[in-house]
């Protein structure tokens, strides 16, 4: 007991999770393994410390970071001033007095929250193993990832059978947004006459649909075995008011923390604390900008209250896009219709000088094909005349440099070598040498007196047939056994 109570505390240290519930379920899908769920959690956050993520929902808001890391209500269209890192932003954070008076700050704040890879491409899922969390993988296995490790006793927990059997080939995260929405709704939905309308498709498709219908979008993530889900679910997300309030004015998405998308939305959006909710709004790069997150459970008056706020904060920004946005639509439209007289009029002049122009440069195109050809071939020639004049040169230089390094040819005597050497050409040279000479000395003497063109090539005796090959070169004359005469041929290899 001891054991897990010391890992718990650990994990919750690295990650910055406050959250000990959730830290549990991460623990348990890991099978207490804590490196492996350290590893798993760290892989799926955006450049997210543990000590830092802390750190930072530990300060007070205002003091955060200064104006320019936030992104203004204007930019609702265009790429938001000063978008930073995800750990370096302003936000607004629900304080927990219950009156929901520290969600309201010196206007809205913004914060610009850089979206995982795999959430945007949709094609990265989590697979499940027997005893825990296993690796990110490419394909659409990701609809009964988490059912296989057990989570099914729980309120909208496991992924149900029949769902993971669609016939319709869906991306996977539309599969797990429309497998939130039927586990919700057979949860939740049953028992109260009022729900709210989460959209059944993956995440970044919920934000394209907030972005032009020009509403908010409001996140919910699910923690199903979180005690206060159930009351939360219930009481506030399927209050009447509630729900028409947030039918009317966002586009609404919900996703479970045990799905591959839920999962990394929480990291994204760096959920400490269940229930947890959020509204978010598209901006550049796909990326978000968090107007509002909620953390922990809320009746009904005061998330209605918090949701308000943010709607009325946001609508300066939310009506200005949408007349901009008409106003683009009705000049384009106007510009399109002038486009289009105008290239009615000038269609035949234009052709003709389409045409003109085309023979035009057909004729240029060929002269310059022409020019550049016998270009390249006199270059080619003089390329190489140049080279072959380099090669030759530096043969000459590689002759006369080891014909100075054999020095002068010793007189006659016991210890001093005759070697002949006879060419392929049937040319014969002979020399005297010292016989501890080396037979690298040898071949040295050969390439100096420049009758082969190659230095691929062997020294041979012929009876016996000896090959004196360049693995020989260390040896001595008298070694080699070619003292104190030898008779050798060139062999070309």
């Amino acid at each position: 007991m001891a054991d897990t109570v010391d890992k718990l505390t650990y994990f919750q240290m690295v990650t910055g999770l406050q959250d000990p519930d959730l830290c549990t379920e991460i623990l348990q899908a890991h099978d207490w393994d804590l490196e492996l769920a350290i590893s798993t959690f760290t892989s799926t956050s955006d450049h997210r410390g543990g000590a830092s993520s802390s750190a930072f929902h530990d300060r007070d808001d205002a003091s955060v970071f200064p104006d320019d890391s936030m992104t203004t209500p204007g930019d609702f269209h265009q790429q938001p001033r000063g978008i930073v890192d995800d750990t370096e932003l302003v936000m607004m954070r629900d304080g927990g007095d219950g009156d929901g008076g520290g969600n309201r700050g010196p206007g809205v704040a913004w914060r610009i929250i850089t979206l995982p890879i795999s959430i945007v491409s949709g094609s990265l899922g989590l697979v499940s193993g027997a005893i825990g969390l296993g690796i990110w993988a490419a394909g659409g296995v990701l609809s009964y990832s988490f059912g296989l490790l057990g989570f099914r006793s729980g309120r909208g927990g496991g992924a149900s059978d029949s769902s993971s059997a669609r016939l319709v080939s869906v991306s996977s995260a539309a599969r797990e947004a429309m497998e939130f929405v039927a586990l919700f709704d057979r949860d939740f939905g049953s028992n109260n006459a009022f729900k709210i309308d989460f959209v059944s498709e993956g995440f970044m498709d919920a934000l394209q649909r907030s972005r032009t219908s020009f509403k908010l979008l409001f996140v919910y993530l699910h923690s199903p075995d979180h005690p206060d889900t159930p009351v939360f679910c219930d009481g506030t997300l399927c209050s009447e008011a509630v729900v028409a309030f947030v039918n009317e004015n966002f586009v609404s998405w919900g996703g479970s923390i045990r799905s591959s998308e839920g999962f990394k939305m929480s990291n994204s959006l760096k959920a400490s604390r269940f229930p947890f909710c959020a509204v978010v709004m598209p901006a550049a790069n796909q990326r978000i900008a968090l107007l509002q997150q909620v953390e922990g459970p809320k009746s009904p008056e005061e998330m209605l209250s918090i949701l308000q706020r943010v709607v009325e904060d946001s609508s300066p920004t939310l009506v200005t896009a949408r007349v901009e946005a008409e106003e683009r639509r009705t000049n384009v439209r106007l510009r399109e219709e002038q486009d289009a007289a105008y290239q009615a009029a000038l269609e035949a002049d234009q052709a003709r000088e389409r045409q003109r122009q085309e023979e035009a440069e057909r004729l240029e195109r060929e002269a310059a094909e022409a020019a550049k050809k016998l270009k390249e071939e006199e270059e080619a020639r003089e390329r190489a005349e140049r080279e072959t004049a380099e090669r030759e040169a530096a043969r000459v230089r590689m002759r006369q440099e080891k014909a100075l390094a054999l020095g002068d040819e010793p007189e006659k005597g016991p210890d001093v070598t005759q070697v002949l050497v006879r060419f392929p050409n049937g040319e014969r040279k002979g020399r005297r040498f010292e016989s501890e000479t080396k037979i690298q000395t040898l071949y040295d003497y050969v390439d100096s007196l420049g009758v082969l063109n190659t230095e691929e090539y062997s020294l041979i005796t012929n009876f016996p047939r000896t090959v004196y090959g360049r693995d020989k070169e260390s040896m001595s004359l008298k070694d080699a056994g070619l003292h104190p005469q030898a008779s050798l041929f060139i062999e070309i290899n």
